[in-house]
């Protein structure tokens, strides 16, 4: 099979010559830049500053020749613009806390607070108050919260849709340039659309608007859910609609080259429990999800990904009854979240996209044979009658040792029979 036909063959459930891996393929499957420079360095490939293509995570660029010396089987299409409102196409160079030589967007414009902390600009405009949040010797970017006073007297559904809307010309062709280069090499690809990312929190700050309107605050948002629940279906039903024209025009552009989109974000899981109860999330979010859903199965070939963190077991039925077709990153480690238990009750009607090894304990700080043994075990389970997709639990973070990297790609291939890569 090649990597195309083995992801398809996952996604309709039935078994592939061997298991589909993922990495980099979107901002929640992703490699921290310094790691993909280590893995750059570990597999001789051609010394250059990695790309930083998602400047919010710092997610480095993993490009042909490091996807094919890991094994990686699907590329990924993302929007024209970052988390900070500036494309990825042109790039200068940066260096992160005097150590690691990258290469960031053009736009990836910052500055130094008194603390030494590293603050990032929405569209690049540094005249504007600062979007995001790099504490001084950190690895990743955290939103500023510029949340303006509220007056519930005058709160305007129009100020939290003011992201949304029509795509643009400028969109359309990137979307068309980016589907026809991620086609070129033979994997399967995951698309992250526009407008489709129902209340999920690290877009309600909007780090990418130079002046946020409405209810900007993540503790606001989250009590709003609840207190202010007409404003949010209000929100919810315009931003459907924006989506579903543009998912049409996308399709339009891009026929069924995608194999999979990255529908929503919104994380619905600690990790002990849930954000909301199952009614709750029936009656906001479910039928919006299911809206999109139902278009995107009745127009297109494409299978939609949902992703949420922690403990969301639970919501796994709805998930899957709103029209949901993968569930990433299957936090294991979170309470009710058994990896045997997920793929016995739910494996025959949802395709497991991570889960593959736990990135909060025991790839950072495990040991090479206990990353060799969580992973063997994981694709043992995860991968009867198909319907996995190995990836870590959500990104690969930076200060994760190289040593379990390698420990943990070649587990996978020599589960799937491929022998250790060198």
């Amino acid at each position: 099979m090649t990597s195309k036909e083995r992801l398809q063959a996952t996604l309709d459930h039935r078994q592939p010559d061997r298991i589909p891996m993922d990495f980099g393929g979107s901002a929640v499957t992703g490699v921290h830049a310094s790691i993909v420079a280590a893995l750059r360095d570990y597999y001789g490939l051609e010394r250059r500053p990695v790309k930083v293509h998602e400047p919010f995570q710092m997610l480095g660029l993993v490009e042909e020749d490091l996807a094919e010396a890991m094994g990686v089987d699907v590329a990924g299409v993302f929007g024209f613009k970052t988390m900070f409102g500036f494309p990825a196409t042109e790039w200068k160079p940066f260096r992160l806390w005097d150590s690691l030589d990258l290469l960031v967007p053009v736009d990836f414009n910052t500055t130094v607070d008194v603390n030494g902390d590293l603050l990032i600009y929405p569209e690049g405009d540094i005249t504007a108050p600062p979007g995001g949040r790099m504490p001084k010797g950190g690895f990743f970017f955290d939103c500023i919260i510029r949340q303006e006073p509220i007056d519930d007297t005058k709160l305007n559904v129009e100020d939290n849709l003011e992201e949304f809307g029509p795509i643009g010309e400028e969109d359309i062709a990137h979307y068309r340039r980016a589907a026809q280069a991620a086609a070129s090499g033979g994997r399967g690809i995951l698309a992250s659309v526009p407008g489709t990312y129902l209340g999920d929190i690290a877009l309600v700050p909007a780090p990418f608007l130079k002046h946020p309107k409405g209810i900007r605050d993540v503790a606001e948002w989250y009590m709003s859910t609840r207190t202010r629940r007409p404003y949010i279906h209000a929100m919810f039903e315009r931003q459907v609609e924006y989506a579903l024209a543009n998912l049409a025009r996308i399709h339009a552009a891009v026929g069924d080259a995608f194999d999979a989109v990255f529908t929503c974000g919104a994380d619905f899981g600690t990790q002990k429990s849930t954000f909301c109860s199952v009614a709750s999330f029936r009656e906001l979010w479910f039928p919006y999800y299911r809206q999109i859903n139902d278009w995107v199965h009745r127009n297109t070939r494409w299978k939609t990904f949902k992703h949420s963190c922690g403990a969301v077991e639970p919501l796994i039925p709805s998930l899957i009854e709103c029209g949901f077709d993968i569930l990433n990153p299957v936090q294991c480690s979170a309470a009710r979240m058994d990896p045997r238990h997920l793929k016995d009750a739910y494996g025959s009607n949802v395709v497991f996209w991570g889960g593959g090894v736990d990135t909060q304990k025991t790839l950072p700080f495990g040991t090479p044979d206990e990353v060799r043994r969580e992973v063997l075990a994981r694709c043992e389970i995860f991968s009867r009658d198909g319907g996995f997709v190995f990836t870590s639990i959500h990104n690969v973070q930076a200060g994760t040792p190289v040593r379990n990297l390698i420990a943990m790609l070649d587990a996978v291939h020599e589960f799937n029979g491929a022998g250790v890569r060198v």
